[in-house]
């Protein structure tokens, strides 16, 4: 098989599937392609069962910056406003109340003065500050059983998004397939990328393909691929593998706890699944695994392959996980996966969130949780907290850990605008029908009564 394409895309996650759907429905690009290893769309990272199936928007992430928020906000607000207009249903998505919440005296003024001082009440005109009352109103598990001398806060806002990214992926993907010039192969290994004189030759399991760009999109293999061209010589992977517990229906909507600033991994909360509101996931827990894919022992040596066992990968994992902060917590996260007393040393997260539950009451979810690659500059010799995009001569490598899903029409919008760069001037983006189909749809605060919960 010999096909050429003005452009293909490597990766059939929510990242890819969101490019292919951005250049497919909003460009003129004749000929794309979507080339993915698994034998369906979203099988690894992007399914719901691989994540903590949220919508990141900066307004709970307590690890963020203001300046972090404002570049989530936008991409957040993309994919809200695409799930508006094309899942009416809620097939792909639920709505919710969501909060982060604040216990004790330390926690309240760190939260009022991130609300009140710091501008994320100015940012995000649908947060608001609510007290134990209200917190009960809307969540009577966070505080039944409390001690009534604690102080609580919550900053609570109906943008609870509970998204189901494998699910979304294939929408995606569907709706790029309407087009004429699209094709999508399944169960397709790229082994290979090489750089010819006009473009590139993928070389797949079923043959090789020609394109005059390519984005590689393709998780923590992004970087795999990049290595074995020549890019990304200074970056490497801290692979985290995420677990969750599960109890029976605790929660309405979705709850955080505040966060550690310095760690990259998401705080530990509780909210219903997405497909099943009478299971409430707890979690993620976060240990750190020598392999770019969970569960699957063929991606250890593809881990080696990122990893490059040279001195400045070996200097810069022995001072990332030096870090007097992360160094304890990777070491507690390990004591999690433990059986019995893993979820007794699990326990007390939960009971942040709920009082009442019980060891008893929760267990160990099979079957839950995949790889967040977190990126290391070799160089720096520390974490990078974020996603990584290299960019070379007519190709594009995306490593995306969180919030890379929630950014993904974001982030496909910036590599549409790369690819036609590269493309013959003839090619255009239509930007405006981009946002007519997305980030026009979603709910401004005039639209509905900002402090009414949802239980969509």
């Amino acid at each position: 098989m010999s096909r050429e394409y003005d452009l293909i895309i490597v990766g059939g996650g929510i990242s890819g599937a969101s490019l292919l759907y951005t250049a497919a429905k909003f460009t003129d690009i004749e000929d794309v392609a979507l080339v993915e290893k698994e034998s369906e769309l979203a099988a690894v990272n992007s399914h719901h069962t691989n994540n903590s199936q949220t919508l990141h928007f900066g307004d709970i992430e307590t690890n963020y910056s203001l300046e972090k928020a404002e570049e989530v906000k936008e991409g957040a607000e993309l994919l809200a406003g695409y799930l508006e207009n094309a899942d009416p249903d809620r097939d792909l998505h639920s709505k919710r109340s969501k909060m982060v919440l604040a216990v004790g005296d330390r926690e309240v003024a760190e939260l009022e003065s991130r609300y009140h001082d710091e501008g994320f009440g100015d940012l995000f005109p649908k947060l608001r500050a609510i007290g134990r009352e209200e917190i009960a109103d809307l969540e009577p598990g966070v505080v039944e059983g409390r001690d009534p001398g604690t102080d609580l806060l919550a900053l609570q806002t109906p943008d609870g998004y509970v998204v189901d990214y494998g699910a979304t992926a294939t929408s995606f993907v569907r709706a790029a397939q309407e087009e004429e010039g699209v094709d999508v192969y399944l169960g397709t290994a790229v082994t290979g990328i090489e750089e010819r004189g006009d473009g590139f030759t993928v070389r797949t399991g079923r043959g090789r393909f020609a394109a005059d760009a390519t984005v590689v999109a393709a998780g923590s293999h992004s970087l795999q691929l990049a290595k074995e061209m020549g890019y990304g010589e200074d970056l490497s992977l801290l692979p985290v593998a995420g677990s969750f517990f599960l109890a029976d229906d605790l929660l309405n909507g979705k709850v955080y706890t505040l966060q550690m600033k310095r760690l990259p991994f998401a705080a530990v909360h509780g909210d219903a699944d997405v497909h099943d509101p009478s299971t409430t996931r707890f979690g993620p827990t976060a240990k750190v695994v020598p392999a770019l894919e969970r569960g699957r022992l063929s991606t250890v040596s593809d881990f080696f392959d990122v990893f490059g066992l040279n001195a400045e990968s070996m200097l810069s994992y022995a001072n990332v996980l030096a870090d007097p902060i992360l160094l304890p917590y990777v070491l507690r996260n390990v004591v999690y996966d433990l059986p019995v007393v893993g979820k007794r040393a699990f326990l007390p997260h939960v009971q942040k969130v709920v009082p009442t539950v019980e060891v008893e009451d929760i267990e160990r979810a099979t079957g839950y949780g995949g790889i967040r690659p977190q990126i290391v500059d070799t160089e720096a010799r520390e974490l990078d907290m974020g996603e990584a995009t290299i960019t070379g001569d007519g190709i594009v490598f995306n490593i995306t850990p969180s919030p890379g899903a929630s950014t993904c029409l974001k982030n496909a919008m910036r590599d549409v605008e790369t690819v036609l760069d590269v493309l013959d001037d003839d090619y255009a983006f239509d930007e405006a029908g981009f946002r007519a189909a997305t980030i026009d749809n979603f709910p401004r605060p005039a639209e509905r009564d900002v402090g009414a919960p949802t239980s969509e």
